[in-house]
């Protein structure tokens, strides 16, 4: 597949990035090659290291409510410069295919339309192994390196799609919960989660996704990592809201880039 190249911005900053201009980059002068693609229903934003050809170890990562894959533009060339294959994902029913009505939905927190949420993140979650097998079928993606990522509603995909599909390796869950995708058979899925390398950041004071779950969900699997501790972490940020300042949201992909990186470059 072939990629249009795109130049890191000046060091200091740039303009909100859109998918054919530049990439936000205020650490590095690496290029990252960006285009959009769609394997079958599912619309992707693709950012990798400029002139790789071969399979790369991939990160797939998810949006919240209301918002699509094109906002997290600086997030994805943040994980190719680390020399990993980012591909963004519109979840169902937002961005390229969003539904006719989210817009009234998404201004209200999940849990005041609880079925409309669960199917957009059940579904989402129910596509990631064909996107997989895609993804590797291309050449594009180092199938024994592997990972997810999402930002509230994502953070709700990645934890699901542990549970979904053994090829992950690694997994940061920003501001999400577990209880929207393992609440029908908890027991069992916890223990489809080791050896997974997980990360969880939450913000202590968000009243749009609580961090209870997420906290319960980390020491129910304390002992199922008793043997590998390095790759379980849980992170929640003192004072922080679900919508944080800039700061915390920048030390937080700082945390989940390092984290990926880690388990899968």
């Amino acid at each position: 597949m072939q990629l249009p190249v795109v130049r890191g911005a000046r060091k200091k900053g740039a303009d909100r990035a859109v998918a054919a201009g530049l990439c936000r980059d205020r650490d590095s002068a690496m290029n990252v090659a960006v285009e959009h693609a769609r394997f079958a229903q599912t619309p992707l934003l693709i950012a990798r290291p400029a002139g790789t050809c071969s399979p790369l170890p991939t990160v797939l990562w998810f949006h919240g409510f209301g918002a699509d894959k094109e906002v997290h533009l600086p997030e994805l060339c943040r994980l190719a410069e680390r020399g990993l294959l980012a591909v963004g994902v519109d979840a169902i029913g937002h961005g390229q295919r969003q539904f006719a009505n989210l817009a009234q939905h998404a201004c209200r927190p999940p849990r005041e339309t609880p079925r409309l949420f669960e199917r957009i993140v059940n579904g989402t979650v129910a596509e990631l192994p064909a996107l997989i097998d895609r993804l590797v079928e291309l050449g594009l993606t180092d199938e024994e390196r592997i990972g997810v990522a999402g930002v509230s509603m994502g953070g709700c995909i990645a934890y699901g799609a542990i549970t979904a599909d053994r090829r992950l390796c690694a997994a940061a869950a920003l501001l999400g919960s577990p209880e929207w995708t393992l609440a029908e058979l908890p027991d069992l899925a916890v223990e489809r989660f080791f050896p997974t390398a997980l990360l969880s950041i939450t913000a202590e004071h968000d009243t749009v996704v609580p961090p209870a779950a997420a906290r319960i969900l980390h020491q129910k699997l304390g002992p199922r990592y008793h043997a590998r501790p390095d790759r379980l972490c849980h992170r929640e940020i003192a004072g922080a809201s679900h919508f944080m300042q800039p700061e915390e949201w920048a030390s937080t992909v700082d945390l989940a880039s390092a984290w990926l990186a880690r388990f899968l470059a």
